[in-house]
């Protein structure tokens, strides 16, 4: 089992997603703020979908 870190602040992380999320263009955004950061495009995806579903936008299990 790997393990993993979280090398990134959580405001960092609700910062990028903001951004994505009033953005035009989902996938060019996420490029765009992931390269800025300094995380995977994927990783940033991933933080968007969860926040999504945290606030009742999508489908899925909240974090709390």
């Amino acid at each position: 089992m790997s393990k993993t870190t979280n090398k990134y602040a959580p405001e960092v992380r609700e910062r990028a997603v903001r951004m994505v999320l009033d953005h035009g263009s989902r996938w060019a955004a996420v490029v765009s703020i992931s390269a800025k950061i300094g995380c995977a495009a994927q990783t940033l995806h991933e933080w968007v979908k969860k926040a999504e579903v945290d606030a009742g936008g999508r489908a899925g299990v909240p974090t709390e």
